[in-house]
């Protein structure tokens, strides 16, 4: 007969020592049943905290039990039974606990040692200072908790610049302006008096917004992004001339934890392909507004290209708090 196994946990969040607790249970039975439970209000939740499981587990099945119950083996033996239609043949678990567990459901019990070397990673620990346990977090959970800061701003401001000094600085990823790359293809391939369109500015929305995703995944601690997806809802305004609820929405929900508006107080340099210094005020402007409108925390950044760094890295080193050491 097939060895069925089964184990339980909130996984809040999911790390490395859970990780090794199911990749040996895996390994010790034909199917595997990983029983998540949650309670109201966590962050992050249970569905987001089961989609991650999932994919770093294929070939597990993994249960979400929502109710809130009290961490007693009697209930769990009953809740596990339910969830699987019949007893287990084994149960793994990190912690004694999991031997009453076992016999309450009439099945052998197999502890695991989620631990390696000196590594030891806790659910609690994880959530009170993520960013100082980032060795016990995979890349899909990192994403989560990684620090995004934005650097915007109208044309020629040294939104590049400051992204990647910040990115040296930190030795960690930054993320480029797509809708540059494509504003230069579609000059090339068109006139430059070539009339946008609005589904021009939600596809450099979302893909921004995908490449930002896929750079968290790899960021330490801290992801430095040139623009973003609010930045094209004042690029949509600029050039057609009134926002659009369709990039509003790609730009809905996304995370920044700090924005870097970079001033209009350095010269203007044309290189080809950008509109002219004449529109600068004014979208530095409805920059600062809509930052201030929706309450988006940011800071101004002004001065020569030290000064803009210095006063970007003190407020970034705040926003990392003590795990700032980490990069040093």
């Amino acid at each position: 007969m097939p060895r069925l196994g089964v184990s339980v946990g909130k996984f809040y969040p999911p790390h490395r020592g859970h990780k090794r607790l199911i990749e040996f249970a895996e390994s010790r039975c034909d199917e595997l049943v990983v029983i998540v439970g949650s309670r109201p209000a966590e962050d992050p939740s249970a569905n987001l905290r089961i989609a991650w499981l999932r994919l770093m587990h294929p070939n597990v099945r993994f249960e979400l039990v929502d109710d809130v119950y009290p961490e007693d083996p009697e209930i769990w033996a009953r809740v596990a039974i339910r969830v699987l239609g019949h007893a287990p043949n084994v149960a793994f678990a990190g912690e004694s606990y999991g031997a009453a567990w076992a016999r309450a459901m009439g099945c052998e019990f197999e502890i695991v040692d989620r631990t390696a070397g000196r590594e030891t990673c806790s659910g609690t620990a994880v959530r009170n200072d993520p960013l100082g346990h980032w060795e016990c977090l995979e890349p899909y959970v990192r994403a989560h908790y990684v620090k995004r800061v934005c650097a915007v701003g109208a044309e020629s401001t040294g939104t590049t610049t400051v992204a990647r000094d910040l990115a040296a600085h930190y030795q960690t990823l930054w993320v480029p302006e797509y809708g540059r790359d494509y504003y230069e293809d579609r000059i090339r391939s068109h006139s430059a008096e070539a009339k946008w369109s609005t589904y021009e500015f939600v596809h450099i929305a979302r893909e921004q917004a995908r490449i930002e995703d896929l750079g968290a995944l790899v960021a330490d601690r801290l992801l430095v992004c040139d623009t973003d997806s609010f930045a094209t809802e004042i690029w949509h305004e600029r050039y057609m001339g009134t926002p659009s609820a369709e990039v509003a929405e790609v730009a809905a929900g996304r995370k920044c934890d700090l924005y870097l508006l970079t001033g209009v107080d350095i010269p203007f340099v044309q290189d080809g392909y950008r509109d002219g210094e004449n529109v600068r005020d004014w979208m530095h402007r409805r920059f600062r507004e809509e930052l201030e409108r929706r309450g988006k925390p940011y800071v101004l950044l002004e001065g020569d290209r030290k000064t803009r760094l210095s006063r970007a890295i003190e407020r970034i080193d705040k926003l990392l708090g003590t795990s700032r050491r980490s990069f040093t």
